[in-house]
């Protein structure tokens, strides 16, 4: 009963697609500071394929390739599955062009 009211109060905002960008915190340069494949040039997308449309993943891409100045549009690289959190376990890997 408590994880259907704990879902029911997270709503659909648990399984939103979200960018997976890892930091190392006290990082030197920029080179040091992301973990992972995710960069500002490369953004990884995280998102659960029954509840968002890739248009949502792509636009997402789109807006951190113009956020970081990398580039105007974000062509997908890769995809994998079960990679990612439990409900939301796809990955789709980007680079980010002008």
């Amino acid at each position: 009963m408590l994880i259907l009211v704990l879902l029911s109060v997270g709503g659909c905002s648990l399984l939103d697609p979200f960018v997976d960008r890892r930091r190392e915190a006290g990082a030197k340069t920029e080179e040091e500071l992301y973990v992972g494949e995710s960069t500002p040039e490369k953004p990884a997308i995280c998102y659960n394929i029954m509840t968002a449309s890739y248009e949502e993943v792509k636009n997402l891409a789109d807006e951190e390739c113009k956020k970081h100045g990398t580039g105007t549009k974000a062509t997908p690289i890769k995809q994998t599955v079960f990679t990612c959190k439990l409900l939301i376990p796809n990955h789709v890997y980007f680079q980010c062009e002008k």
